[in-house]
C-alpha cells in the first residue's frame, strides 16, 4: 500500500496526501528558489522530518521509562548549500522542560539519535543537536 499521494497543483506548489489517514499538507517553493515561501518547502519538511522523528522516538522511550516529555519542543534551523543545491545542515534545539534522571536523559538522547530518519539522512548533512533539560 502507498504511503502518500502527491499532485502539482500549479504555481510551484504540491499538495501532499497521508494515503492511511487522509490528513493533507502543502509545499511551496522557497523564496530564494523561485517560489512564494507561502509554505514548508520540500527540504523544510526533510529537516524538520528530523526533529518529528527525534521526538517521536522519545516519546516511545519515554512512555517505556514512565516519563512524561508531554510539552517538548524543537526549534529546526536547515541551512542550503549550491552546486549541487541540498540540505548542508541541520540544527534541532530540544527543549524538554521536564526533570528526570540524568540515566533516563541520555537514554532519551541516545534514542533520539538512533531514530530512523537520523540514519536515513546522507552523512555529508551536518547534523547539530541540542537537549535543553528542565
Amino acid at each position: 500500500m502507498s504511503t502518500a499521494k502527491v499532485i502539482y497543483i500549479g504555481n510551484l506548489r504540491t499538495e501532499n496526501e497521508h494515503i492511511k489517514s487522509g490528513n493533507k499538507y502543502i509545499t511551496d517553493a522557497p523564496t530564494d528558489n523561485k517560489g512564494k515561501g507561502e509554505a514548508f518547502s520540500p527540504t523544510d519538511t526533510v529537516a524538520t522530518g528530523l526533529a518529528n522523528c527525534m521526538l517521536t522516538m522519545m516519546g516511545i522511550k519515554a512512555n517505556e521509562l514512565q516519563v512524561d516529555i508531554k510539552g517538548s519542543t524543537a526549534t529546526v534551523t536547515k541551512t542550503m548549500a549550491s552546486n549541487p543545491r541540498r540540505i548542508s545542515k541541520i540544527e534541532v534545539i530540544f527543549n524538554l522542560p521536564v526533570i528526570i534522571e540524568e540515566k533516563n536523559k541520555q537514554i532519551l538522547e541516545k534514542t533520539a539519535n538512533t531514530c530512523p530518519v537520523h540514519h536515513s539522512l546522507h552523512p555529508d548533512i551536518e547534523k547539530v543537536i541540542t537537549f535543553n533539560w528542565g
